[in-house]
């Protein structure tokens, strides 16, 4: 589930099989800017997610790494490193994609409209975007999500560890075998549950 009911649609359109464009006019084009300014705030939100992603991974990395590599009194300290660095990179690295995000709307989810949708579809598609129950589905969805998320995170773990933990002794031992003795971190990919030292920062 997504906040961004909207552009998860739009999405769709993008990547549906090619088809001749629709004729356009002056009228379906500000009707399509007028969308892509009811939208602006989920492509902002998806440029934000976006950014935050690789720092997530990286914390998530790490963490493993403390656990298995690090002395016990040792992790906090490098732990609260590790979120400021982190904390850092967000700070930094949203503002540059949610820009280029702004700028890049137009070109693609604009042009993918204007193409796709008749000037009587758009209408609907904005009358649909300022209808209460949208605007309400836009405020509960982040609740209904983090519910959903938990849930997920507790049935999926007794599914997940054993197959993560087998895949770790699995990477483990063929770096050993290889001569490193297992000194770099296994890059397995991180369970539903997996522990990080920190979150990276939001905005």
């Amino acid at each position: 589930m997504k906040r961004i009911l909207a552009l998860s649609a739009l999405c769709l359109a993008l990547g549906a099989q090619a088809q001749t464009a629709l004729p356009t006019s002056q009228a379906k084009k500000d009707l399509v800017n007028r969308i892509l300014v009811l939208q602006q705030p989920d492509v902002e939100m998806l440029a934000k997610n976006l950014a935050q992603e690789p720092a997530g991974r990286m914390l998530q990395e790490a963490g493993r790494v403390l656990q298995s590599q690090v002395a016990e009194d040792k992790r906090d300290a490098i732990a609260r490193s590790l979120e400021a660095s982190a904390r850092k990179y967000v700070d930094e690295a949203i503002p540059l994609v949610r820009e280029r995000a702004v700028k890049l709307a137009p070109s693609t989810i604009g042009t993918a409209l204007e193409e796709r949708f008749t000037e009587e579809e758009l209408k609907g598609l904005i009358a649909w975007l300022e209808s209460p129950t949208f605007k309400k589905y836009q405020q509960v969805a982040p609740e209904i999500q983090r519910n959903f998320m938990q849930k997920l995170v507790t049935d999926a773990r007794p599914v997940i560890e054993p197959k993560l933990k087998a895949l770790e002794e699995s990477v483990r031992a063929t770096l050993m075998s290889t001569g490193s003795g297992g000194s770099s971190a296994p890059p397995a990919a991180a369970a539903p549950a997996g522990k990080t030292p920190a979150k990276a920062a939001s905005k």
